[in-house]
């Protein structure tokens, strides 16, 4: 006899079916004695809603950890290059910051020096200008004029046409190291100048300054006359190297040197 099959589609009965056929089993093993050896494993092998559910919790915990994972590893990531961003801006403003400091300390220097060198130009300036001994005076003799008026032969100095009682004035900055009676001189002041030569400013009527007195260029020293050794009023004045007698240089170059044009 041959096995014949109803023609159509076959299915696998659905989990219902199988349910419905275990609990029916079920009932026949309980009816014949064997649910005692039998019931529970069959029973929990076909009960596959709880493995069922319990797989799809797992999974879904599981899944959701995992997410928690990941965004929590992104927003570390994220707060860690936000740090080292941070970092690195602070770390470029504070060298940015220093760099802007030697900077303007640089130029504060280079400032200071050149108003020190300035200043110091401005001050060798106000020590070298030279004035007249008599503003607006011309020289009435020479020096190195010939003659027995004079006591070494020849002229020490230059004589400025001067009225008695016109204002003398230091040619230059320096020291007063006389102030006074000079025997042939008459009144006369010596002045040691700021670059250490000297001057003499002779036959003065009056003197207006006294030794140790620091004066400066144009400052009136005395008033000019006829005193001591002279034959009319005028100022006599020399130059000298050092303090001592004939050390004299020549005082019309000695003035035009520092400047004075006469």
């Amino acid at each position: 006899m041959a096995f014949t099959r109803a023609t159509g589609k076959h299915r696998r009965p659905s989990r219902m079916s199988r349910t419905t056929a275990n609990v029916a089993g079920v009932a026949t093993l309980t009816t014949t004695g064997v649910i005692g050896t039998l019931a529970s494993p069959a029973l929990a092998a076909e009960d596959t809603s709880l493995e069922d559910t319990g797989l799809t919790k797992t999974i879904s915990i599981g899944d959701a950890v995992a997410g928690e994972i990941d965004a929590q590893a992104t927003a570390q990531q994220i707060a860690a290059q936000e740090t080292a961003a941070k970092e690195h801006a602070e770390a470029e403003a504070k060298q940015r910051a220093a760099e802007q400091k030697r900077q303007a300390e640089a130029d504060a220097k280079k400032e200071r020096e050149a108003r020190e060198r300035a200043a110091r130009e401005a001050e060798r300036k106000r020590l070298n200008t030279f004035v007249s001994p008599i503003a607006g005076s011309h020289v009435s003799t020479s020096y190195g004029a010939g003659g027995a008026v004079w006591s070494s032969g020849t002229h020490t100095g230059i004589d400025f046409h001067a009225e008695t009682g016109t204002v003398v004035q230091s040619v230059g900055y320096g020291t007063v190291v006389e102030a006074g009676w000079g025997g042939a001189y008459g009144n006369n002041v010596v002045i040691k100048m700021h670059d250490g030569t000297y001057t003499q400013y002779a036959h003065l009527l009056s003197v207006a300054v006294q030794a140790g007195q620091a004066v400066t260029t144009g400052q009136q020293i005395g008033i000019s006359g006829a005193t001591g050794n002279v034959t009319g009023s005028h100022l006599h004045f020399e130059a000298r190297a050092t303090a001592d007698y004939g050390s004299d240089l020549d005082p019309l170059a000695y003035l035009r040197g520092h400047g004075v044009n006469l």
